[in-house]
C-alpha cells in the first residue's frame, strides 16, 4: 500500500549517490498498489497540483509540488520561450521525466496571474497509472541545488503526502448570478461583422467565444468537478492545473493539438458541431446531417487544409483523411479528420506549438487577422482557455486544446465556449451552440 511505497522510495532516496556521468535531473520510482488517482490528488496539501489523463491512452497522472519550473508572464517573447524549452530538454534524456503545463491562447495578450503566457512544471512527486500498473515517482533537480539540499527536499515532500480520501459528493451550487461576455446583443453584432461579405473575403473564419461567469458564495472542489465531468465524457482529454490555492483551471476537451513520439506526429481537424439525438435513430440522422452540411464540412476542410499547410515545411511526409468521420461526446458531436506526419530531423515541440497553435478550430483563418479581431473585439482575456496544455520531454509529448474548460476562482466559476463563424453562420444558431457546449458542465454544477 501507499505507506510501504513511501518507505521504499524514502530508502531509495537515502541510498542514492550521484555518479559523475549522471543527468542533472533524476527520477526515482517504486511500484504501488492501485490508488484512486484524482482522489489522491484532491487530498494533498502541496501546490502546484496537476492532473493529466490522455484521451485514448490508458494513462492517468497526478502530480504535486515543484522540482523545477519555468514561468513566463507578460514580458515574454517566443525566442526566450524557445531557448528555455531547449534548455529543459537538454538536462535529461530519461523519457519518463515530464514537464506539465500550458501555453496561453494568445501570447500577445495580457495573461492570467498564476498561469502566465506559458507555465511548465517538473513536479516533485507523481502518481502515475498505466493500465492497471501504478507507480509513485519523485524527481530530483541537481542542476540548481546542492546534492544534500535536494535529497532533503525530496524526503520532506514524501513525509507530507496524504492518503486518498473519498471525493466530496458533488452538490449543486446556489447561483448568485450569471453574466455572459460578450453578452447576447454584442454577440449578434460580432457575428454580423464577421459574416459580412467584405470581411469574409479576407478572413473566411473567426472563432468567437464567450465566458459565462457564475457568481457563487461557496467553495467548489476543482477535482470533484473534474471527476464528474470525466464521468460524462470519458473519451475526452481531462486535465487540471492548480498552481496556488487561489485558482484552478480544469478542462474536459475532445481536441488534440498533437501527439509526438520522436519524429512521428499525430494531429487532427476537429471542427463542425451538432447536438446528440434522444435515441439511436435520431442520433444517426443528426450525424448524417452534420456530414452532409456544407457550412460544417467547409469549416472542417479549412482546418484540415491549414494544418497540412503548416506541417509541410516541418515534415518529410504529411497524410490527412480526405473524408471526415463523426466524433461523439455526451451532448454534442463533431466532424473529425485524422492527420499524421513524419517530422524532419531536429524539429522540436516549440516549433510545433508555434506552427499549430492556435489552430483554426479555436482562432480562425488566416491566423493573424482572425487573432487581431478576437484580441480587439471579443471583450475579455481568454488566458489558457483555447490554449495548449499537456506535457513534453525529449522523446515524446502530447498537447490538447483546452476548449471545454473552466477557471475556478473564489466566489466565481468561469466557463468557456466558442463557435466557428464562417459564411452562412447565424448569430442565433451559434449562440445556441455555445449553450449546448456548456450543457454538460452546467448540468453538473446547477439545476438546469
Amino acid at each position: 500500500m501507499l505507506p510501504q511505497a513511501i518507505k521504499s522510495l524514502t530508502d531509495k532516496i537515502k541510498s542514492f549517490t550521484l555518479q559523475p556521468n549522471s543527468d542533472p535531473i533524476v527520477q526515482l520510482s517504486v511500484a504501488v498498489a492501485p490508488i484512486p488517482v484524482i482522489a489522491w490528488l484532491a487530498a494533498q496539501t502541496t501546490y502546484p497540483r496537476v492532473y493529466w489523463k490522455g484521451r485514448d491512452t490508458e494513462e492517468e497522472v497526478a502530480a504535486i509540488g515543484c522540482c523545477k519550473d519555468f514561468f513566463f508572464g507578460d514580458d515574454v517573447d517566443d525566442i526566450a520561450l524557445s531557448l528555455e524549452y531547449q534548455k529543459q530538454r537538454s538536462l535529461t534524456s530519461n523519457q519518463d521525466i515530464r514537464y506539465y503545463g500550458g501555453v496561453a491562447f494568445d501570447r500577445r495578450n495580457e495573461s492570467w496571474q498564476d498561469f502566465g503566457k506559458a507555465h511548465f512544471v517538473l513536479p516533485r512527486v507523481e502518481l502515475r497509472r498505466s493500465g492497471n500498473e501504478f507507480k509513485l515517482l519523485v524527481n530530483l533537480n541537481f542542476s540548481e541545488n546542492e546534492f544534500s539540499t535536494e535529497i532533503d527536499n525530496a524526503l520532506q515532500s514524501l513525509q507530507v503526502l496524504d492518503a486518498p480520501k473519498p471525493l466530496t459528493p458533488p452538490n449543486k451550487v446556489a447561483l448568485m448570478g450569471r453574466s455572459d461576455r460578450p453578452d447576447r446583443y454584442r454577440w449578434d453584432e460580432l457575428v454580423n461583422r464577421v459574416t459580412h461579405p467584405k470581411f469574409i473575403e479576407d478572413t473566411p473564419k473567426v472563432v468567437l467565444s464567450r465566458v459565462t461567469q457564475l457568481e457563487i458564495n461557496e467553495e467548489v472542489d476543482p477535482w470533484t468537478l473534474l471527476a464528474c465531468w470525466q464521468g460524462r465524457n470519458p473519451t475526452s482529454f481531462q486535465f487540471g492545473f492548480q498552481f496556488s490555492p487561489a485558482s484552478a483551471f480544469i478542462s474536459c476537451t475532445p481536441e488534440r493539438l498533437y501527439r509526438r513520439r520522436q519524429r512521428e506526429l499525430f494531429t487532427e481537424a476537429l471542427a463542425g458541431t451538432t447536438v446528440r439525438g434522444l435515441n439511436q435513430e435520431e442520433d444517426k440522422a443528426l450525424a448524417q446531417e452534420l456530414l452532409d452540411d456544407t457550412k460544417n464540412s467547409h469549416e472542417n476542410q479549412l482546418v484540415r487544409q491549414h494544418i497540412v499547410n503548416v506541417l509541410n515545411p516541418l515534415s518529410n511526409y504529411v497524410g490527412a483523411e480526405e473524408t471526415p468521420t463523426v466524433f461523439k461526446l455526451s451532448h454534442i458531436q463533431h466532424l473529425h479528420r485524422s492527420i499524421r506526419a513524419e517530422l524532419k530531423p531536429g524539429v522540436n515541440d516549440f516549433q510545433l506549438i508555434q506552427a499549430l497553435h492556435p489552430t483554426p478550430a479555436v482562432g480562425g483563418l488566416p491566423k493573424e487577422s482572425a487573432m487581431n479581431f478576437i484580441r480587439q473585439q471579443e471583450g475579455y482575456v481568454r488566458g489558457w482557455y483555447a490554449g495548449a496544455c499537456g506535457y513534453f520531454n525529449k522523446y515524446e509529448s502530447e498537447f490538447a486544446v483546452a476548449i471545454r474548460s473552466a477557471l475556478i476562482e473564489p466566489g466565481r466559476i468561469n466557463l468557456y465556449a466558442g463557435a466557428g463563424i464562417v459564411a452562412g453562420s447565424e448569430a442565433d444558431k451559434e449562440w445556441t451552440e455555445l449553450e449546448n457546449k456548456l450543457r454538460t458542465i452546467l448540468s453538473i454544477l446547477t439545476e438546469l
